[in-house]
C-alpha cells in the first residue's frame, strides 16, 4: 500500500478518490441545508437526527473528517511532487497556452476552501461537539428558542455581513476548484475522451450550481433574518 502512494498514478487516484468522497457529501450538505429556506423546523428534525444519529456520529463523522484531511494533504503533497518535477527551465513557458487559470492554481483554491472550513467549523461544528461533549446535552434544544436550536443558529450566524460575504467568497473559490476538479478526478480514473466531454458538462453544472445554491442560502438567511 505505500508503494502504491508514492507513485504518481497512485497519489492522483487517491486524490480522486477522496474528491469523489467530498462531492457526494457536498451534495448531501447542500440538500440538508435547503431545507432551512422551506421550513425551520423540517431543518431542525433532519439536523437533530444527523447530530445524534450514532451512525453518523462515530462512523460516517470521522470518515468523513479524515477524508478532508486526506484530500488537502494529498492536495499539498501532488503540489510539491509537481514543483520538484519541473526541473528543466524553459526560455519561454506559457502556462495558459497549456493549461487553465484554475488547473494552474488549484492550490490556492484549495487554501482558501481550508480556511473557509475552519470558518465553519468555529461556526458551526465546535458549539456542537461542546454542547453534547462537554456539556453533555444531546437534546438539541437552546434556552432562548422553543424546539431545537439548529435554525436559530444559523438564522444568528448569517446576521453579520462580513460572516455572508466571507461565505460568499468561499463559495465562489469552491465553484473555480470544482470547475478543474471534477472532471481532473474522473480522468485520474481512466474517463474515456468521449466520456470527457460529458464529464466536464456535468462538472460544469454541478461546480456552479451547488456553490451557488450555498450562496443562495447564505444570502436568503441575511436577507430574510428576523
Amino acid at each position: 500500500m505505500s508503494g502504491f502512494f508514492k507513485s504518481s498514478i497512485g497519489r492522483k487516484v487517491a486524490m480522486a478518490l477522496s474528491a469523489f468522497f467530498l462531492m457526494f457529501f457536498l451534495l448531501q450538505h447542500f440538500a440538508i441545508n435547503l431545507l432551512s429556506v422551506f421550513s425551520g423546523d423540517l431543518f431542525n428534525e433532519v439536523s437533530h437526527f444527523m447530530g445524534t444519529n450514532w451512525l453518523i456520529q462515530f462512523v460516517m463523522q470521522p470518515i468523513l473528517i479524515f477524508g478532508v484531511v486526506f484530500h488537502f494533504v494529498m492536495g499539498f503533497i501532488l503540489e510539491i511532487r509537481n514543483k520538484q518535477a519541473r526541473t528543466i527551465s524553459y526560455v519561454k513557458n506559457n502556462g495558459s497556452a497549456n493549461s487553465t487559470w484554475m488547473s494552474r492554481n488549484m492550490i490556492y483554491s484549495g487554501i482558501a476552501i481550508l480556511a473557509f472550513i475552519i470558518l465553519h467549523f468555529i461556526d458551526f461544528w465546535f458549539p456542537e461537539i461542546n454542547a453534547k461533549y462537554i456539556k453533555g446535552d444531546w437534546t438539541g434544544g437552546h434556552e432562548l428558542v422553543d424546539g431545537y436550536r439548529y435554525f436559530h443558529e444559523l438564522q444568528v450566524k448569517f446576521e453579520n455581513p462580513i460572516r455572508v460575504a466571507a461565505y460568499v467568497l468561499a463559495f465562489v473559490f469552491l465553484a473555480l476548484h470544482l470547475l478543474h476538479g471534477f472532471t481532473s478526478a474522473f480522468q485520474s480514473m481512466g474517463a474515456s475522451t468521449i466520456r470527457k466531454k460529458r464529464l466536464q458538462t456535468i462538472g460544469r453544472i454541478y461546480s456552479i450550481a451547488i456553490p451557488l445554491g450555498f450562496i443562495f442560502i447564505a444570502l436568503f438567511h441575511h436577507l430574510n433574518h428576523h
